[in-house]
C-alpha cells in the first residue's frame, strides 16, 4: 500500500506516501487522504518515497489540503523528490502547500501553536 499514517506528538500527523502515485496509487491513497483531510489540522506529507506523481495524486494532495487549511490546520511537504517536485511547483501546488527538505522544520511549521 503506497500510505502509511502516523500520528506523532503535539497532535501531528505524518503522511508517508510511496511508490508511483499514478491513477491506481491515486485511487488507493483517495480515501485515506480524505479521512485525514477531513479529521487532522497539522500534517506532514512526506514524499521522500514517491517517484512519479499523476495529477489525479496531486489532486488528492489538494483536496485534503483545502479541507485541512479550511480549518484552519497546517499541511506541509515533506522531500519530494526532484522530478516531484518540478511537477509540484510546475502546478503551483506549492503556494498551497509549502514543500520542506527538512523533517525538523517540516514538523515546526505545523505544530499548533501554543494556547
Amino acid at each position: 500500500m503506497p500510505i502509511m499514517i502516523e500520528d506523532l506528538a503535539g497532535s501531528v500527523t505524518k503522511v508517508v506516501l510511496s511508490g508511483r502515485i499514478d491513477i491506481a496509487g491515486a485511487q488507493e491513497i483517495d480515501m485515506p487522504m480524505s479521512i485525514v483531510g477531513g479529521s487532522r489540522r497539522a500534517v506532514v506529507i512526506d514524499l521522500s518515497a514517491v517517484d512519479f506523481m499523476a495529477s489525479m495524486g496531486l489532486r488528492s494532495l489538494v483536496i485534503s489540503a483545502k479541507s485541512i487549511l479550511s480549518k484552519r490546520g497546517k499541511v506541509v511537504l515533506l522531500a519530494p523528490q526532484s522530478a516531484v517536485e518540478e511537477v509540484i511547483v510546475v502546478s503551483g501546488i506549492d503556494d498551497l502547500i509549502p514543500i520542506y527538505h527538512d523533517e525538523a522544520a517540516a514538523l515546526a511549521a505545523v505544530a499548533p501553536d501554543p494556547a
